[in-house]
């Protein structure tokens, strides 16, 4: 279970975990869940075209996953406080580039192998190839967060008082679309792009019910999303079940717990008053 390419997938699948952790904690304090379920499903395209061109699709993957994330924000900026107009441009963008992945999938000689392997994931499959290039992302994300941490912080927590202070809404959003971008380009081949929504949201989610403090509910963002891949790779293998129906069945659990997590301190928080 960890020599060969397992130990690859053990790697890359550590990687994606911490990333879509630290991403998703800032994706459902800002309510970009919708935009986090859309850029990896549009960057399927460019998987696809990248597989047609015969190059490395973690490459198509960042090239797309960056194009959709200009696409949202220049498009939806205007729509910062009006969130419908933002969910309008996000469909949109989805629409256009699944339509472009369509496309690229019907010219590929690989058609059903390809389309599995890009939707679904191919954990057992991560070549040490493509270990490289996840690390790289991977390294450039969490840079860019640290860097934007403060700022980035204020403008989900608090949009009116950071625009007060001179921060502009538009380029954080825009800042952060294009780190979550990033992100996703690398989760997509581990865990597929249809499931690496329960991955980047399940957890964070989780721990935002848990605790209200940021660094706490980031660090237990992490934790969650790196027990979920490994005990889904674990027993994936020995099962020679899918690791994304683990992911999701796991994320949506730990979801559920840490809701009724919340309500029991609301109930306890409520007698004792």
């Amino acid at each position: 279970m960890f020599t060969g390419l397992m130990l690859n997938t053990w790697i890359a699948a550590s990687i994606v975990a911490v990333i879509a952790g630290i991403t998703g904690f800032f994706a459902v304090l800002r309510g970009s869940t919708f935009a986090a379920h859309a850029i990896p499903n549009g960057a399927f395209a460019g998987a696809a075209g990248a597989s047609l061109l015969g190059i490395n699709v973690i490459w198509g993957l960042a090239v797309f996953a960056v194009a959709g994330a200009l696409g949202i924000g220049a498009l939806g900026a205007e729509g910062r406080g009006r969130k419908a107009r933002h969910d309008v441009v996000t469909a949109l963008t989805l629409v256009v580039m699944l339509g472009l992945g369509a496309l690229f999938v019907s010219l590929s000689g690989q058609y059903a192998e390809e389309t599995y392997s890009l939707l679904f994931g191919e954990v057992f499959g991560v070549s040490s190839g493509e270990v490289l290039p996840i690390l790289v992302i991977g390294v450039v994300s969490v840079a860019a967060i640290i860097v934007m941490f403060r700022p980035l912080m204020l403008s989900s927590a608090m949009p009116e008082v950071a625009e007060a202070r001179g921060l502009s809404p538009r380029w954080m959003d825009l800042a952060f679309l294009l780190v979550m971008a990033l992100a996703t380009s690398m989760t997509v081949p581990v865990v597929g792009a249809l499931l690496m929504f329960s991955l980047m949201i399940g957890p964070a989610a989780a721990a935002r019910s848990l605790t209200a403090r940021p660094m706490l509910a980031m660090t237990l963002s992490v934790a969650i999303a790196l027990v979920t891949v490994w005990t889904g790779i674990a027993i994936s293998y020995r099962s020679n079940w899918p690791l994304g129906f683990f992911v999701g069945v796991m994320g949506a659990a730990f979801f559920l717990f840490g809701q009724a997590c919340a309500a029991a301190r609301r109930r306890l928080s409520v007698r004792a008053a």
